[in-house]
């Protein structure tokens, strides 16, 4: 069932509501789509909708509740996403993280954070930028060295769901934009190489920085139990144009080649961290039915119909 709060919640010069499901986000997304809601509005669990549109949604079905219990009911839904992981919070958060990294350079810190919180990205985007980046801090201990950290900050930051493309293009922004803001060639082309990287996912024995960076890309496979499910939900989403077996066809692929790394992990710290936890993951997402019924949703990310990356 659909429910909307009263509109009080002011933006832009307006007051907006919050539209949720208690079932699921593909009822939710059904039903925005068919209001005409676009995409942009969405924030993790929920759709902002101005006070304009509020009469016209509950006319369609949406129950009017107060705020309370629009959040009650979003929490006993399982839906609901703290506020850390909103892609809409993190903004102040990574905004510091660039200006540490690459001091002098806000206007390029901002045309990042808004290319990672384009609206049709439900998992490539601030959330993962931000894991990613935290995921470096625990593999250097802190010491992230500096064309890692930006190769992170650019390495989906062209995201359309076209397998190599999206590297290759990634790679292409990173070398126009770093060039034009003063940092050296040689700290350019290792961050390029480092983008390309991840289209495979495997550095060379003594590629350290190689290893850094794909062992971060990485780590969300090693979640626990329902981190993981909300992983394998946000990233089906942002394919839901593949049917179920194009897509899980893709996925399975490149699980398969993930199950076969031997270590799945190539720093000392990421095999200690995540491998076991990782493996079973990967373990079980094997052990399913190949059409995806015993889960929510396949598991992904899928690229035209065959997937490169987790």
């Amino acid at each position: 069932m659909i429910y909307i709060d009263p509109p009080m919640w002011p933006a832009h010069n307006t007051l907006f509501s919050h539209l949720i499901s208690n079932s699921g986000l593909d009822e939710l997304h059904a039903f925005t789509r068919e209001a005409g809601i676009s995409d942009r509005a969405f924030d993790g669990d929920h759709y902002d909708v101005p006070r304009e549109r509020y009469d016209a949604l509950v006319s369609l079905g949406a129950v009017p509740v107060s705020c309370g219990d629009l959040v009650r009911i979003l929490i006993s839904s399982g839906l609901r996403i703290p506020a850390r992981e909103r892609p809409s919070a993190l903004a102040a958060p990574l905004r510091h993280r660039w200006n540490r990294l690459l001091p002098g350079t806000p206007e390029l810190g901002e045309h990042l954070l808004q290319l990672w919180n384009e609206p049709h990205r439900r998992y490539h985007d601030r959330r993962h930028l931000l894991q990613v980046l935290e995921a470096l801090d625990l593999l250097a201990g802190g010491e992230v060295p500096r064309p890692v950290a930006l190769a992170a900050w650019f390495h989906d930051a062209v995201y359309t769901g076209r397998a190599g493309a999206d590297e290759d293009a990634s790679t292409r922004l990173a070398e126009q934009l770093l060039s034009g803001a003063g940092v050296a060639a040689a700290e350019t082309a290792e961050c390029a190489r480092l983008i390309r990287l991840t289209a495979s996912h495997d550095p060379a024995p003594a590629d350290g920085n190689g290893a850094l960076l794909t062992d971060a890309d990485l780590a969300v496979l090693a979640r626990d139990p329902a981190g993981y499910a909300a992983y394998l939900q946000a990233v089906r989403a942002e394919y839901a144009h593949l049917s179920a077996e194009d897509f899980t066809a893709g996925r399975r692929r490149v699980v398969r080649q993930l199950a076969a790394a031997d270590p799945l992990y190539r720093t000392p710290a990421g095999r200690q961290l995540w491998e076991e936890r990782a493996r079973r993951n990967v373990a079980a997402e094997l052990a399913e039915d190949p059409s995806g019924a015993s889960r929510t949703a396949p598991a992904g990310p899928a690229r035209d119909a065959a997937t490169d990356q987790p």
